[in-house]
């Protein structure tokens, strides 16, 4: 990236923060962890085009530079903004969802292992696709599970992000001006001999727990 395409993509993150902050009021929760920049993997509920930049814009400025979404290469590399916005605002760990799209024998979860071995945090969205249904969440993928046994010491942070449906409904390119919180809670971990269905549900429970319907 040259000095001129990195100074118009911190401006543009910048902007894109105190919109988000201006438009959803948005409103960090930091409930099981301290916002402080340790290595770690946000895993977030998936309803709105929004979630990832609601996330992004509520961690402080100095652990924004070090924490990258994952991101469908196919939505943001789709036109030439996107193309600009992902890979070099949010500085995203781009994946083909497409399986004919990639190179034989290319392994989806390389460039996450990857970011996670140069030393990034990630933003990501285990469930892989949008909820559109009325369940609170589906089932999610194996990647987190991959993650956490690739990096045992790395913290698998649940964060619920409760409004962005309201704010960004499907098809809307304006967002309504609604209250949105994120929630981080206590980090989990893979447990040693813990097999991938079991600490699927336990980190499922996790991110669920920290939905307002469900909290006790």
């Amino acid at each position: 990236m040259t000095l001129l395409r990195r100074f118009a993509a911190n401006i543009v993150g910048h902007a894109i923060a105190m919109f988000a902050r201006f438009v959803t009021a948005v409103r960090p929760d930091w409930r099981g962890i301290a916002p402080v920049p340790h290595q770690r993997v946000y895993y977030a509920n998936h309803v709105s085009n929004g979630d990832m930049p609601m996330i992004w814009s509520c961690l402080p400025p100095a652990m924004r530079r070090t924490v990258r979404p994952v991101a469908a290469a196919d939505y943001w590399l789709k036109n030439r903004l996107r193309a600009f916005v992902g890979p070099e605002v949010f500085n995203c760990v781009l994946v083909d969802r497409r399986p004919e799209a990639r190179a034989a024998g290319e392994d989806p979860m390389a460039a996450i292992l990857r970011a996670l071995e140069e030393g990034s945090s990630l933003i990501i969205f285990p469930e892989g696709n949008r909820n559109m249904t009325d369940d609170p969440l589906l089932p999610f993928k194996a990647g987190l599970y991959n993650i956490g046994k690739a990096f045992p010491d790395v913290d698998l942070v649940p964060t619920w992000i409760d409004n962005v449906n309201e704010i960004m409904p499907k098809g809307e390119v304006i967002p309504l001006p609604l209250i949105c919180t994120v929630t981080f809670g206590a980090p989990v971990h893979v447990a040693p001999d813990e097999d991938k269905d079991a600490f699927l549900t336990r980190a499922s429970d996790a991110l669920l727990g920290l939905a307002p319907e469900v909290r006790t």
